[in-house]
């Protein structure tokens, strides 16, 4: 039976990825496979079943991430955004590692964890010049102090987190961050915090400073699990033939109707596109609702029989046409491809993004979660 649309994920490009991030540190060094926002959109749990024999642990943002991976792993699982006063229970429950930034949400934890007369397992996050979520540098003695009194909870680990690493050309904020998460870690370790587990560095941190002269006892690789790169100075600096990632997603459609139409005919909403000539169009049964971003309108393209082939007009909710003239051969339900490889061509989450201004995290994050993921 034909699957309309779906996206499918490499489970041997994923592994290659994986232990490409493991050679860049040294073997005594953890590997947290981050899985948040759906795997940076390639699905969760068909990601993090790959994974699970290889990992430390596991990264997701919020609780109902938690929720999801506990149903297929029982790995370590760090839970670094927002987890509210009400959900701190059931996320302790599950186990999770939260990430704590505050007085007052380091005692509100305390205090749930005590009625379950259970321990709080944490990392404190410290806002060493990022200028988000964690503890400032002035307060971090304050932190100590107030951690020391929670009897309810084991510090067990003191992160941070790049703002630019992947900048090659200035290291200069980078290493003013290293500096104050230093700090940081020696006000834990002379208020009594020993054998923390350290971590600072995602895939752009690995490359760029773990690989060199990183310290962290554990990683955090993201956006290069999936095979795609934190920025191009990391790519034209690290890509090489012992040294390659390898995309993990190729999301896929098929041709929906094949027809002609004559010249001055409007295609899409708002007359956006006229024809200068007859034309023979294809209709793609993708649209913004599953994430193909309406800035693609007039400007993205597809591949069709292993040839690119140009928007016409609007992008709309769940359908686009394009441009099709210059195939013979195409019908109804022959396969398309919006982002990956057919044949020779290839259309990159790199591609897409130069397009509509935008990062690659955004391209593939933004893919409906509705779509199904499929492992080959």
């Amino acid at each position: 039976m034909l699957m309309l649309s779906y996206v499918e994920i490499s489970k041997e490009n994923l592994l290659h990825n994986f232990g490409m991030m493991k050679s860049m540190v040294g073997s005594g060094v953890g590997m947290i496979s981050v899985v948040k926002a759906n795997a940076y959109g390639h699905g969760q749990n068909e990601v993090a079943k790959i994974l699970d024999e290889v990992t430390d642990y596991f990264q997701v943002d919020d609780l109902q991430e938690l929720i999801l991976i506990r149903k297929i792993s029982q790995k370590k699982v760090l839970v670094l955004g927002y987890i509210a006063k009400n959900e701190m229970s059931e996320a302790l429950a599950l186990d999770g590692i939260l990430g704590v930034y505050d007085q007052e949400q380091i005692l509100a934890l305390n205090d749930v964890a005590g009625k379950m007369k259970k321990k709080a397992i944490v990392h404190v996050k410290i806002d060493a010049y990022l200028g988000r979520q964690g503890v400032m540098p002035e307060d971090v003695q304050k932190i100590a102090d107030v951690l020391k009194k929670c009897e309810n909870i084991v510090v067990d680990g003191i992160y941070s987190h790049f703002a630019n690493i992947e900048d090659t050309t200035d290291f200069s904020h980078a290493q003013k961050q290293i500096d104050a998460f230093q700090k940081a870690v020696d006000v834990f370790e002379q208020n009594g915090f020993v054998g923390l587990k350290t971590h600072m560095s995602a895939s752009s941190g690995v490359m760029a400073w773990e690989n060199v002269a990183g310290q962290s006892k554990l990683i955090r690789p993201g956006i290069s699990l999936y095979g795609m790169w934190p920025s191009n100075d990391l790519k034209e600096k690290f890509a090489s033939k012992t040294f390659s990632l390898k995309p993990v997603l190729r999301w896929v459609t098929h041709v929906a109707q094949v027809k002609t139409v004559p010249a001055g005919y409007s295609i899409g909403y708002g007359l956006t596109h006229v024809t200068e000539k007859i034309t023979k169009i294809a209709v793609i049964p993708q649209g913004y609702s599953d994430g193909f971003d309406r800035g693609l309108s007039s400007r993205g393209e597809v591949l069709v029989g292993g040839t690119k082939c140009p928007i016409l007009g609007r992008v709309a909710m769940n359908m686009f046409v394009v441009d099709v003239s210059h195939l013979e051969n195409v019908a109804a339900e022959d396969e398309v491809v919006l982002l990956g490889k057919q044949g020779d061509a290839e259309i990159t989450a790199e591609d897409i993004a130069e397009k509509i201004d935008t990062i690659n995290y955004e391209i593939t994050t933004r893919i409906s979660p509705l779509l199904v993921r499929v492992v080959v």
